[in-house]
């Protein structure tokens, strides 16, 4: 993997967001000849041009767009190798209320960076999806699972080159609205943070796993793949636990699931496991719909069991106070 991106043309949607800046300062040391980085928000952008001087200013473009303007990507796509489509509407609660608005951001969207690719001629699109695409009890889910399928079946579309895959995502440490930085908030304001459910529990992936997963994808994937990192889950209840001990005096209240929670997640439907290979490390699902060589797959094994955070190796209260800090 380490050769497979320098010298390329990248172009990352949604790249000032959280998982967008990881992957610009990971590409950075992998050489690449430019990476592009599409994002709505002037002020994100300005900030992260603030960040990087020398060198890697001359590698980066800013690009101020959005991903529901087919005519602006059908710009910014223009000699471009490899597209991360980062660019999302991702929190569950607030797809819940604004479906509409998630649709055309995660469908719509989609479907626009597909249609560039394509014209274009890149060479492979890596989509960023999330465990809750997998059986979807809400929006954000539901969004996240079409956004799949559209870049499973643009494998088929006519006579063109590109490769289109995806990645699911666990939970970001400390990504945007995640939970540990949400009941460090909490404390800091009013020193009581709020529970869901104490049993409801979660996959969790670090910084560092969440860019390896996208990086990875981009260099195996052959067509209407879903890579998912192999991850372990945590108990809410022990989590909050942890953090109440860290900060004496801290209290806490049972809010009850939110509309669209579920109490677990799994990584993948009992379907998709009929499909489903695996190495030490990581998940793959091919598709029902993409004919594709196993040249890069050898040593994988048929997956046996469908992996839930319910039932998936739970952190230990050391582990939770690790990743706390």
């Amino acid at each position: 993997m380490e050769g497979f991106y320098r010298g390329k043309n990248i172009l990352l949607t949604g790249g000032a967001g959280f998982v967008g800046q990881l992957l610009i300062d990971r590409l950075l040391c992998l050489d690449p000849k430019v990476i592009r980085i599409l994002d709505t928000r002037e002020n994100a952008l300005f900030d992260l041009r603030q960040r990087y001087t020398g060198e890697d200013q001359k590698t980066l473009r800013f690009l101020l767009g959005d991903v529901r303007n087919l005519n602006r990507l059908l710009y910014a796509f223009r000699g471009i190798d490899i597209v991360f489509h980062t660019a999302a509407y991702k929190h569950v609660l607030e797809c819940e209320h604004n479906p509409i608005d998630a649709i055309e951001t995660n469908i719509v969207g989609t479907s626009n960076v597909i249609q560039a690719a394509i014209t274009h001629n890149v060479k492979k699109v890596i989509y960023t999806s999330s465990d809750k695409a997998a059986n979807p009890s809400n929006t954000m889910g539901a969004t996240k699972l079409l956004g799949e399928k559209l870049m499973i079946a643009a494998n088929t579309y006519g006579a063109h080159s590109t490769v289109f895959a995806s990645c699911r995502f666990g939970n970001v440490v400390r990504s945007s609205g995640s939970v540990i930085p949400l009941f460090e908030e909490q404390i800091a304001r009013n020193r009581r943070i709020t529970v869901t459910n104490p049993a409801m529990t979660r996959f969790i992936i670090s910084k560092e796993q969440a860019v390896e997963l996208v990086l990875l994808a981009g260099a195996l994937a052959q067509g209407g793949e879903v890579f998912i990192m192999k991850m372990p889950a945590i108990n809410i209840g022990d989590l909050a636990a942890v953090m109440m001990a860290k900060h004496p005096g801290v209290s806490h209240e049972i809010i009850g699931k939110r509309a669209g929670e579920k109490m677990h997640e799994e990584l993948m439907t009992e379907e998709e496991m009929s499909r489903a290979y695996e190495n030490q490390h990581l998940y793959v699902v091919f598709s029902h719909m993409v004919d594709i060589g196993r040249d890069n797959y050898r040593g994988f094994t048929k997956v046996a069991r469908v992996p839930n955070s319910q039932d998936a190796q739970r952190m230990s209260t050391n582990e939770i106070m690790g990743l706390v800090g």
